[in-house]
């Protein structure tokens, strides 16, 4: 396959395979409650806009961005549902929200003023969500130190306070399932603060994919769903719990664009790190660290190609990867290349090449690089 500028190196997108996973998800999870779909960072390294129509159409109550102009992306795209800002906003960005109807996240009572003044110069209730920090110490107003901010909220007559929400630190983790257990308690000891100070949100938010899954205490009106959605599990839900059935949505391809023959002893790419051991036949491989492909991946991953696996060689370039397919049955220029993805009986996961580098899978289709083409693959 070639893609628009040429080069056939591209990133294939299953949409059924995404439908797939939010309806086992949906089924797993309970039928009765709201879903966010999280599609931040380009929906994972997926698409955001695309992600973002499909899951729409399945009936997905609520879209999950990072930045306000994230959010602004999907509203040109023409999509219409609700949009959370998870990382909220920042100073000068309240009338793209208000205009955009885009729903941010508050935790401290600077942007409480910001929205308020905002929201009556425009003379509209500003809706928002407020983050509770029960422990994992990144944003969100602590749960310890609850009374100045109900306080500040009380004062601010034009905003709607939607939901409260949360998110747990190590959800993923059996060996912290106390700790999880104490975000929980944590969160609605504060919900309780607020309901006595006459907020009653709309939705009480907790629970991220491993939370859903593996904590049921944390499934309330509505949860977010970000790395299942994707087939994105092996290394974020613990394997030895009960769990949807997943897919795997996201195929990176290449082709071997050179071919030649290098004698025994010749080392190969920058550093030298390789040194051929027999006579070999070298392949070389349009993608590179530039384009998602880690260079932490040098001389340890490999790739699939006419079915069989072939170690990829020498450092990672910019641009470039090599492979030794000399154990390949006659390879040739033009032949695909699967970087992640099943060919035959065989696969690589992004969770693999996640492990070999020590990081994890959201890192790896994250990482995937622009310039690298993305292909939507639709059954209907």
């Amino acid at each position: 396959m070639k893609t628009n500028n040429g080069r056939p190196t591209y990133v294939e997108i299953d949409l059924e395979n995404l439908r797939h996973n939010f309806r086992s998800s949906r089924d797993f999870i309970g039928s009765d409650l709201k879903y966010m779909a999280v599609v931040k960072a380009n929906a994972y390294g997926h698409g955001a806009v695309e992600c973002a129509r499909v899951l729409e159409a399945e009936g997905i109550d609520w879209l999950g961005v990072a930045l306000v102009e994230e959010a602004a992306e999907l509203r040109d795209a023409g999509i219409n549902i609700p949009v959370l800002c998870l990382s909220g906003s920042f100073a000068g960005q309240e009338s793209t929200l208000i205009d955009r109807d885009i729903t941010p996240i508050v935790f401290d009572q600077e942007q409480i003023k910001r929205l308020d003044r905002a929201g009556r110069v425009a003379d509209r209730k500003v809706r928002i969500h407020v983050k509770i920090d029960t422990g994992m110490g990144r944003l969100g107003v602590r749960w310890d130190q609850l009374p100045e901010f109900i306080n500040g909220l009380g004062k601010a007559k034009n905003l709607q306070v939607e939901a409260l929400m949360t998110h747990f630190a190590s959800a993923d983790d059996p060996v912290e399932n106390e700790f999880t257990g104490l975000q929980i308690d944590r969160f609605y000891e504060a919900a309780g603060a607020f309901e006595k100070a006459g907020i009653r949100p709309e939705f009480v938010d907790l629970a991220n994919s491993p939370g859903a899954i593996a904590h049921p205490r944390s499934r309330r009106q509505m949860v977010r769903i970000g790395g299942i959605l994707y087939g994105l599990a092996q290394d974020i839900i613990p394997t030895q719990i009960p769990q949807p059935a997943l897919k795997p949505v996201l195929s990176l391809y290449s082709q071997i664009a050179e071919l030649k023959r290098v004698p025994m002893g010749e080392s190969l790419g920058y550093g030298r790190t390789f040194a051929t051991r027999r006579d070999s036949m070298i392949a070389l491989v349009p993608i590179g660290y530039h384009d998602g492909y880690r260079r932490g991946l040098s001389n340890r991953s490999r790739v699939l190609i006419n079915g069989d696996f072939a170690p990829v060689v020498g450092r990672v370039s910019m641009d470039w990867t090599i492979v030794d397919v000399t154990d390949l049955a006659e390879p040739k220029i033009g032949d695909k290349v699967t970087l992640i993805g099943s060919d035959g009986d065989l696969s690589i996961t992004s969770e693999d090449l996640a492990g070999l580098i020590d990081t994890i899978s959201y890192e790896i289709t994250c990482g995937i690089g622009a310039r690298v083409a993305r292909v939507y693959r639709d059954a209907k």
